[in-house]
């Protein structure tokens, strides 16, 4: 998979700044991603955001996409703002389909999720042998599907 030319993600307000773009790792089932700095329109990093190319077992628990905004930036819909970005970026792609998971009581970013159009599909058990489940603790996560 080509990675692009990422200058276009910016809506006057918010841009996001390539940070590393990251090759597949098929050994691990990682996918080529994109890792962004997300930006105001003066250069203010703001918080993160990431693309994964692809679908596959992992990316239905863990989420096409990640963001994170820091704590004196949050209230104000930049993670949602970002989103919006990287579906332009993951169109260019022609992935169709997108998946954006949250720990179930994370209500900030079920409501990004929701005011993106995302549908719950559910909120799934985590197995066993998934990363989130062994490295963080968590046991379940909630399953956004976003049509492009």
């Amino acid at each position: 998979m080509d990675f692009l030319d990422t200058s276009f993600l910016c809506d006057g307000e918010l841009m996001l700044s390539l940070e590393r773009i990251a090759p597949a790792d098929p050994v691990r089932g990682w996918v080529p991603a994109y890792h962004f700095h997300i930006c105001l329109s003066d250069g203010t990093k703001i918080g993160s955001c990431d693309l994964r190319l692809g679908h596959n077992r992992g990316l239905y628990y863990g989420g096409n996409v990640g963001y994170t905004v820091f704590p004196d930036y949050r209230g104000r819909h930049y993670a949602e703002k970002a989103c919006r970005l990287l579906f332009e970026l993951a169109k260019r792609h022609d992935l169709g389909w997108l998946i954006i998971t949250c720990q179930p009581e994370n209500i900030p970013s079920r409501r990004t999720c929701e005011r993106l159009g995302g549908e719950l599909l559910e909120i799934a058990p985590l197995p066993e042998d998934n990363d989130m489940r062994r490295d963080l603790g968590y046991t379940h996560t909630c399953v956004f599907l976003f049509e492009l």
